[in-house]
This record gives structure tokens, sequence and C-alpha cells, in this order.
């Protein structure tokens, strides 16, 4: 794995950020953490011990502030914490750096091709001073694969020296296709992207922003899912969370409220019908302590709607509705049974990812954006800014889109801790 962050050249401006501690490029995160036996901490190094470079302040930067014009981009699908991102880079280049022009393309990658007509908007200190009480973006966002040089014709028309991407993994597969075409033409415009996903499935990105506060509010309709449970004879609460390809916000929200007593993932297969399956269980429950809290994310079970090729404007596969699916197969199950069940169903799918971030989100909003002007103006380029093992990271856009990052079910602590929690199999597939 290459983690080398690439450079347009030495810097040799000294820093006007004003820090009393700067970052040095050669300060390194090491990547494994756990040698589970000597030799395997013997072999690690033998074989070359992998980094992550350190984000930071540098004391010596590449641009010079005065002739610095930003641009800052949002794009995909909202997510708490956008608006505290957006402010915490312009504060930055404002307040240390004395960069003056600031400019916030609306409409995502939208509005860095000239054909949409979408003007920049002008960001100062005070016109972003107060946008992290709202949810969404200021600039707002879109979907959909736009031509690179039609982008890079923009920023070069604006002057930009400095791109701020801010979005997950379609936003950064686009950053990297400006990347490749700034690098065509030999121009020095520095791309930075800033994880933004409530799923937290960015590779090698420890955690996401919007992600905490996503999951906080999910708790929310799992706790009305209880209630409703208990709420009536042989309740069942059925909870739809997102989470494409990955369960975090589904198993996180378990947790967090320990009502919940079956959550299906993306990551761990299950079978509805027969013996040792699902609905076999869930049976099995209602007819002994008479309700049942149910979370399913939205990636879940998808086998069973078939091969399917339809993508959204994102490029993602369009997926089935697991959720009214679950629900529907739930209540024909028990009336085949000839029990008489109670199913509540909640879906609160967008509000969940529209709403401002929460005060841990906020803050660890406040870091990254930081710590991607630091880069920025370091002169560091096509990168992620990221968290490994609690420390601030700069990671190559390659290796952040190579694949997602998913839940390890074989061995992952969060899914024991999970099992443990919500009492559920290991395994819901039937048996032979």
């Amino acid at each position: 794995m290459n983690t080398r962050i690439k450079n347009f050249g030495p810097c040799k401006i000294e820093s006007p950020a004003g820090y009393e501690y700067y970052t040095a490029d050669e300060s390194k995160v090491i990547f494994r953490t756990v040698f589970e036996t000597d030799e395997s901490w013997q072999e690690y190094k033998s074989a070359g011990v992998e980094f992550f470079e350190q984000a930071g302040p540098r004391k010596e930067i590449y641009f010079n502030p005065k002739d610095v014009t930003a641009g800052i981009v949002t794009c995909g699908g909202l997510c708490p914490g956008i608006n505290d991102v957006i402010r915490g880079i312009v504060m930055e280049l404002n307040y240390r750096y004395g960069v003056k022009r600031i400019l916030g393309f609306p409409y995502g990658y939208q509005g860095l091709v000239k054909k949409y007509d979408h003007k920049p908007i002008e960001l100062t200190p005070e016109n972003v001073a107060h946008i992290g009480r709202d949810g969404g973006s200021i600039l707002a966002s879109s979907r959909g694969n736009q031509e690179a040089t039609d982008m890079v014709d923009r920023l070069s028309l604006y002057g930009v020296k400095i791109l701020f991407c801010i979005g997950g993994d379609g936003t950064l597969r686009g950053a990297k296709e400006i990347v490749k075409e700034i690098e065509r033409r030999g121009e020095q415009i520095s791309v930075i992207g800033v994880p933004k996903t409530i799923d937290n499935d960015i590779n090698y990105v420890q955690k996401t922003f919007g992600f905490s506060t996503a999951f906080s509010k999910a708790m929310e309709a799992v706790e009305c899912a209880h209630v409703e449970s208990k709420g009536a004879p042989n309740g069942i609460g059925v909870v739809k969370l997102m989470g494409r390809h990955s369960g975090f916000i589904a198993v996180n929200a378990a947790l967090a409220s320990q009502n919940v007593n079956y959550c299906l993932i993306p990551e761990v297969d299950f079978d509805l019908q027969g013996k040792g399956a699902f609905l076999d269980i869930l049976k099995k429950r209602i007819q002994t302590r008479k309700h049942a809290v149910i979370i399913v994310a939205e990636g879940a079970g998808q086998k069973f709607f078939g091969k399917n090729e339809e993508r959204d404007a994102s490029g993602n596969l369009k997926l089935g509705d697991i959720g009214v699916y679950l629900k529907n197969s739930i209540q024909d199950f028990f009336k085949s049974e000839k029990i008489e069940v109670n199913v509540k169903y909640i879906d609160p799918s967008y509000i969940i990812r529209s709403i401002p971030a929460n005060p841990e989100d906020s803050i660890f909003c406040g870091f990254l954006a930081q710590n991607a002007v630091h880069a920025g103006m370091a002169g560091k380029t096509d990168i992620v800014i990221g968290m490994w093992n609690n420390v601030f990271t700069h990671l190559p856009i390659d290796i952040a889109i190579q694949e997602r990052k998913v839940l390890q079910p074989t061995r992952s602590t969060l899914w024991r801790t999970l099992l443990a929690s919500t009492g559920q199999p290991a395994h819901m597939n039937a048996e032979d």
C-alpha cells in the first residue's frame, strides 16, 4: 500500500499561522497497532512498516497566502456537520493564513461547470459565523458525474489554488478525476478531500463526520419502536436505517438503545424462511416475550430482490426496499402461523442526515477543516484528511476509494458486543 503524499515542491514560505507547535512531514502514524505474537511484530518490521503521514500545521508552507484563492464544494447526500466544515475552513484560511478570497461553488460539482451557470459565493467569516446552527449545506449539493475538463476550466478561470471537496466515496472519485486533469495540464491546484458520510464507510478513515449525529438521531426512532412494541399484544417494531454497504449506524444505534433484539446489516447474511432462520427465531421470541424490536440497515438482505444493475446518479446500485419487504414478510409469516401480531414500521431515513451536527461532531468537523487547510497551504494534493488510531492523517485519495470500509463480523469487537447486547444468534440461516 503506497501511502506517499504528493507535494508540489519544497515549502519555503514561513507560515503566518502563528502556532507554537508545528507538525513535521516526517511525523508518521503507524498503520497497525496490535500484534498478537512477537513473530508477527518481527515480520511486520522486516516487511517495512506501513504508516500514514500525520496531519497538522507545517512551519513552512508552499503557497503564498496573498496569491491564494480557495474553493469549496459540497457534494453527494446531505450530512450533519457540512456547514461546520465550511465554517472551519473559512475561519482558518482567513484568520490564521490571511487568505481573503474564498469561493463556495453551489450545488456540488455542478458549480464547477459553466453550463449550469451557478455563480460562486464569496465566503467570509461574517457570512459563515453561525451556519453551524443549520442542517444541510449553505452551498447545497448535487449528485452525478461532471467532466473533469470542464471543472478544471472553471477552477483556472477563477484562479483557484486550493479546492476543498467535502463528500463521500463518489465525491472523492470525482476529486481524483480533477487531480488527474490538473496533472495532465501541468497546473498546480491543490485538491483536498474532507470525508463526509453518515455511513462511516470510507476506507482507512477511522471516523467520518456526521456519523455520531446520525446514529444519535436514529436512537429516537428506535426508542419509539420499543414503546410501540410494548404497547400492543405481540408488538413488533421495525426500524430501517441508512447503510448501503456498512451496518455501522444500525449497530451503534442498537448498542446505544439496549432495547433492540435483532440487528440486520449488509455484512451478515441471513435467511427469512426455514428452521433457524430469522422469522423462526422471531416467532420463538414473540411466543415467550410478547414483543420485539428490529433494526435493519438499508443494504441488508438484498439477495431477496434478485440481481439488479440499475444505478442512481452517483453510480450506486439501486437497492430494494428491505424495510417494507421485511415488514410485509413478518406480517405474512405470522398470519400463516395463525398468530396475531402488531407490526409498527418506522423509516426515519433523511431525518437523521439533515439535522445540524451534535456537539461531538461539530468539534470533530472543526479539526478536519483546520487540517484540510494546513495540508492545502503546504502544497499537498490528491489527499483526504482522515483519522487513524485517534490521530489525524493525510491519506491518498486512491487508498480512500479503493474499497468500502465495512464491519468485519468474524473479528469485530463491535459485532461481538452487539450480539451480547441483543441476544440474537450469530447466524440466522435456515438449517439444511
